[in-house]
């Protein structure tokens, strides 16, 4: 972290998932993937579904829980 970097709670953030960006609604450091358990840093969060409001820790578990949900066929 440099010198103008606010610095974040250690713990989980609470986040309101929107269609192409997100609103921390309580600070922390990370969020907690829905498939894997996985650690997702903030500035790492990429991949989530607005509908479930449900992070994931890339693509591959985004597919994953679709698949959980809609079956393979």
């Amino acid at each position: 972290m440099n010198r103008f970097e606010t610095p974040r709670r250690g713990g989980e953030a609470q986040i309101r998932y929107l269609d192409g960006d997100f609103q921390i609604l309580a600070n922390g450091s990370h969020v907690v993937c829905a498939v894997t358990g996985a650690s997702i840093p903030l500035d790492e969060l990429r991949y989530w579904n607005v509908d479930r409001q449900e992070p994931y820790v890339d693509a591959e578990a985004s597919l994953r829980r679709h698949l959980q949900i809609f079956g393979r066929g």
